[in-house]
């Protein structure tokens, strides 16, 4: 995701309020999506320069509700009431009606993220030196280690025919 700078924005939005381009002309002239422009303008004329400033605001459930509300109440749409409470994206109100209707208030609440638990590490076939296995063991072992052998051939098997159906680049 690119990253604007404020001065960006500001020079952009003023262009659209004092120019006579529309929406879709002035976002391509500057590499941008009608919508986004849309957005910063809805949300320029609500709060100013401070809808500009990106923040990382953690929002309350009764925020999220009573965004959620007031979007409801007065029929707008997600962009319309993420500029009027000044939120950057219109994602994250969607994101919150989405959970509201699946779970209610509860699913509102933060989730807070976490790195999934690693899987508990299964026992290794080579725990023990070789010598100190039995020939059931060694056996095993060696069966384990001709499947991986087979395994990998596959994948290389794999990687060369995809590399050979990969079309040829021009110089």
């Amino acid at each position: 995701m690119v990253k604007r700078t404020k001065q960006f924005k500001l020079k952009v939005i003023n262009r659209y309020l004092t120019g006579n381009l529309g929406f879709h002309r002035l976002a391509a002239c500057h590499g941008i999506s009608a919508a986004l422009l849309r957005r910063w303008v809805a949300a320029y004329r609500l709060h100013g320069d401070d809808s500009l400033s990106r923040s990382r605001e953690r929002y309350s459930v009764q925020t999220k509700l009573s965004v959620l509300q007031h979007m409801w109440d007065n029929g707008q749409s997600f962009n319309q009431a993420a500029a009027f409470f000044n939120i950057p994206s219109p994602n994250s109100v969607r994101i919150w009606a989405k959970r509201y209707s699946e779970g209610g208030c509860e699913a509102l609440k933060r989730v807070k993220r976490s790195k999934p638990a690693m899987p508990a590490p299964t026992s290794k076939p080579d725990a023990k030196p070789a010598q100190e296995l039995t020939r059931e063991e060694l056996l095993k072992r060696v069966e384990h280690l001709e499947m991986e052998v087979v395994v990998l051939k596959k994948l290389d098997a794999l990687t060369q025919a995809k590399k050979a159906a990969a079309p040829k680049k021009r110089k």
